[in-house]
This record gives structure tokens, sequence and C-alpha cells, in this order.
């Protein structure tokens, strides 16, 4: 399998997710249920950049609506070099052959992508880019982030892309953002004790080291227990399938998506077409979401989660009190070998620990030099700083 789904421009030097829609280029999702779907409009990040004069290169392949590890979930098939599986995106920044790639982070695949391949990924903070033009499945966590190979690139396109949409509902209302660069010596760093254990040997070594740069800059780095990660990654869980649930159901056969060649009646269509296109992880997902929003379990599940996301925030901003930027992995292990799909739901809910807390609270995370950097709200010039300083000293 390639890495496009479909290329556009052989000059474009910026790749976008198949989840982020360009004017009349097909958009799948990684799935069959849009395989011949080809949206009228494109996404807001895409005109952006297009009006700032940045070609976009195609539609580069991703796991069925980004609910997987990374991309070993789409039907058209998992991207894989030397037996193990690689992001599409990410490698395509890695190889040099893309100044940049927009990724959407659902689930944190983006973020576990650029650990693996060695590249920079950040996701900002929520509402600062436009989602106008996403394929959406969760839209309380998702945000549009940027792959690059350093600190510089990636800044240089979300100085483009951020800032107020009015079609985007959730969109924050400046119109611009700064990414001014702050000095690093003299800030505090909290290193999240519970997701370091979970983390194998290579990626406690690549901390470490990080950990060594840091302190080589003037930063502090203190070890610090925060005893809501699976209390995150849980309610982040249940959110996320339940919005999935919610998004998808529109892709029924009747209005949009694949619909199946035999039917007797109605029901039998939604049935065949959805049970048709959708992959195992997507039907998963989707009947794990309808469970929690059952009537019996609709306030012990899904409403207690979303009191969960207020206390994990609430967490969070208090360590944020006291120092400038978590660090923490981005991932359990520095590669990933192809595997059955069918425990792919357990699998990937295995992997959320470490990715879950930014994607319930918004808060903005950056992976660079295979570690994760979180920062409080609008502080991704934070995250910028502190990466382009431990790239500056590595250089």
């Amino acid at each position: 399998m390639g890495y496009y789904i479909n290329e556009i421009k052989s000059t474009g030097k910026i790749a976008v997710d198949d989840t982020i829609l360009v004017k009349g280029t097909p958009a799948t999702a990684g799935s069959k249920m849009l395989e011949n779907f080809t949206p009228l409009f494109s996404a807001e990040v895409v005109e952006k950049l297009e009006k700032a004069g940045y070609g976009i290169s195609g539609k580069t392949n991703v796991g069925e609506f980004g609910l997987d590890l990374m991309g070993e979930t789409s039907y058209f098939g998992a991207n894989e070099a030397d037996g193990k599986l690689v992001s599409a995106a990410a490698s395509l920044v890695k190889d040099g052959a893309v100044t940049a790639a927009l990724n959407v982070d659902l689930n944190g695949a983006p973020r576990r992508a650029a650990a693996v391949a060695g590249v920079d990924f950040l996701k900002p903070t929520y509402g600062t880019v436009s989602r106008y033009g996403v394929i959406a499945a969760a839209c309380s966590g998702e945000q549009i982030g940027v792959t690059a190979a350093d600190a510089d690139a990636v800044k240089e396109i979300l100085t483009v892309i951020a800032g107020h949409d009015d079609k985007d509902g959730t969109s924050l209302p400046a119109e611009k953002y700064d990414y001014e660069a702050v000095e690093v010596s003299g800030m505090k760093i909290a290193l999240v004790k519970e997701l370091y254990d979970l983390a194998s040997d290579e990626v406690k070594a690549n901390l470490d080291k990080y950990i060594a740069s840091l302190k080589a800059l003037g930063a502090t780095v203190e070890t610090v227990s925060l005893d809501c990660v699976k209390e995150a990654q849980t309610a982040w869980q249940i959110l996320m399938s339940a919005e999935t649930t919610n998004n998808l159901s529109r892709f029924d056969g009747v209005k949009y998506g694949h619909r199946t060649a035999d039917y007797k009646n109605i029901d039998e269509l939604y049935v065949k077409s959805r049970t048709e296109a959708f992959g195992f992880l997507t039907k998963a997902t989707i009947i794990y979401g309808s469970d929690v929003l059952a009537k019996g379990k609709y306030e012990s599940c899904y409403d207690k989660s979303l009191r969960i996301r207020r206390v994990v925030t609430e967490k969070i901003k208090a360590v944020f009190a006291q120092y400038d930027v978590i660090l923490a992995p981005a991932c359990k292990d520095v590669e990933y070998k192809a595997y059955d799909l069918m425990d792919s739901f357990e699998k990937v809910f295995e992997e959320s620990v470490f990715t879950a807390i930014p994607s319930i609270t918004g808060v903005p995370a950056m992976v660079t030099k295979g570690v994760q950097l979180i920062a409080d709200s609008y502080k991704d010039n934070v995250l910028l700083s502190i990466a382009k300083s431990v790239e500056g000293l590595e250089a």
C-alpha cells in the first residue's frame, strides 16, 4: 500500500490526512463506507494553506476514522516497513517528501506515529485550529495538528492554519495566535511517574535522554504523581466511543456512504450496508458507544465521564500552577508490528493511556524526539520553544 490514497500535485509540499476534505478529491477516512465520496468544498485549513501559497501533495492513508494505533485498520491496507507498522504521513515527512502533513488527532494516532518515526507533531489547543471540513468522529476532542521534521516547520504551518473560523462552532475567537519563542532556562518540568512506569525500557531511555537535554538547557525536571491517568483513559474511551457512534450514524447507505447491492427492506439496507462497509474496530467502537449511551447506563457511564473530564482538567490545571510543562511517553513502545485486528479495540485502549489526557482536556501536546510534552491551554509556544531548543542542542 502506498502512502497516498490520492495524489493531487506532484510539486505540493503539504500532505493531508484522508479525513480532511480537499475539494474534488475523494475523502475516504480510511473506510469502505466513503470509498466513493468526493467533497464539494475544502476544509478551512486547506483553503488557508492554498491561499498562503502552499500546494497540497495528496491525501494520506489513515486508519478507519482515525480510531486505531497508526493506520493499520485502513480499508486500503496498512503501511508497513521491515515488518513494522508505519504512518503514511509521518513517513512522508521523515523521508523529506513533504515539508509537513496535517493530521486529525482523535485518539493519539499522529502522536504515536511521530514518536515512532522520530519526527515532530503538535496537537494544538482545542479550538485554535478550525475543524471545518473534517470527517468528524469525536468532536469534543479531535483536533487538526501538524507533523513536520522539526519545531520550526511545525510553527510555520501552524501559524498559517490557526485562527477563528465562523463555520466551526468549536472555534475560539482569536483571529491569530502568537507562537513567539520563550526561554527554556528556568522552566520547571513535571515527569509523570505513572506513565513513565508503563513505558518500555527503550521509551524510558528516550525520556531519560530528553531529561538530560532539558537540564543542560537550565530547566528543572521533577517526578510527580498524577492519580487520574487511568480515569482519563477510561472516560475518554467512553466519550470518544459515544460521540463516534453518534457521528457515524449518518453513514447508513441512504443519506451517505456505501449502499449494499442486495436488500429487501429498509432495515436490511441499513444493517447490510454498515456491516459490509465498516471494519472491526469501527463496529466495536459503535457497539460500545451505543451501550454507554443506553438508558440504563447513560448516567453511570456517559454522564459520569463528562464529570471525570472536569476533574481531570482541574487536576491538570493544578499541575500547571506549579510546572510549565508535563513530560510523558507518547506510547509504550518504539515500534509496532502488525497484529490480529480482532484485538484492536483492546490494543488501542491500552495504548490510549499515554494520549488520553490531552484528548479529554483539550490542552496542547507535542511529540518530539520520541517523547510527549503537554502544556496548559494557549501555551503551544512553550512546547515549540522547548522542542526547538532541544533540537538545537542535539543537532
